[in-house]
């Protein structure tokens, strides 16, 4: 079986950065299949890199090796990490990007293990101070799809870090939530999801001074222009205009507060 690895950075493509990488992995496992998942996260956004990498991995192959890079702590004394959350190995910075997924994984009694890469052999010889996704993280998850044990790269961590997530919290029969997430179509996506709204089938959606009656199934539900409520296809209820930007029509951000309410 084809060994696949799929990347996840907030590197951009208008440097060589996620070139060599691949070029790093590449140059230890040939044979590998690089998937990109996103170079666009925000710079140093560790909370969105962890949301887009659990939105991502679920739709790979088992035994596929993630490699996320979103690490504003590189240089530091923060922890290099490699871990196997049940079917899936991750390589990342010990900074929270792994928040969702093992939030996931207990929530499904999956098997984690987590090692703090120390064995130096599986680095490139040269460690810079400021790209530590070439001279670590990709040599590390290429060693790792020719065959090397996780428990050779170093030795095992119990307390990988862990970033808060925003949770819903109750509010007049309803919902208080927030945009944690908003995609590049400018959909704004909430912490709202169905389990909260329950069997009740009316509701509306108060977002600054904007109010959105009922939560519809897809965008041709509206009219091009139209504010419309739907669960899209992260699970999470968002707020989007119909051919349009939310983000930029609305000047919306993340943080920001919405409020999820029975229709009377």
């Amino acid at each position: 079986m084809t060994q696949v690895m799929a990347l996840l950075t907030d590197f951009g493509y208008r440097d060589h950065y996620v070139g060599v990488m691949k070029g790093v992995i590449w140059g230890i496992a040939p044979d590998v299949q690089i998937a990109d998942i996103s170079h666009a996260v925000r710079p140093q956004n560790v909370f969105e890199g962890a949301f887009l990498l659990a939105q991502a991995y679920p739709y790979f192959p088992p035994e596929t090796i993630f490699v996320a890079v979103v690490d504003p702590g590189v240089g530091t004394r923060r922890r290099p990490l490699a871990a196997q959350i049940g079917n899936y190995y991750f390589v990342v910075p010990d900074n929270g990007l792994l928040t969702f997924v093992i939030r996931e994984a207990r929530k499904q009694k999956w098997p984690m293990r987590f090692v703090h890469l120390t064995q130096t052999a599986y680095w490139l010889p040269a460690i810079s101070r400021s790209f530590h996704g070439r001279d670590i993280f990709a040599p590390v998850a290429a060693h790792l799809a020719t065959g090397v044990a996780l428990e050779a790269l170093g030795p095992t961590v119990e307390d990988p870090v862990l970033i808060p997530i925003p949770e819903p919290s109750p509010e007049q029969e309803g919902w208080r939530g927030e945009i944690i997430y908003i995609d590049g179509f400018g959909n704004l996506i909430t912490n709202i999801t169905p389990l909260h709204l329950g069997e009740r089938e009316q509701w509306k959606i108060r977002y600054k001074d904007h109010e959105v009656r009922g939560i519809v199934s897809t965008f041709g539900d509206g009219q091009p222009g139209d504010l419309i409520a739907m669960f899209d296809s992260t699970g999470f209820l968002s707020l989007c205009i119909v051919n349009g930007n939310a983000e930029m029509t609305l000047k919306a951000q993340t943080g920001e507060v919405l409020w999820v309410l029975p229709q009377v």
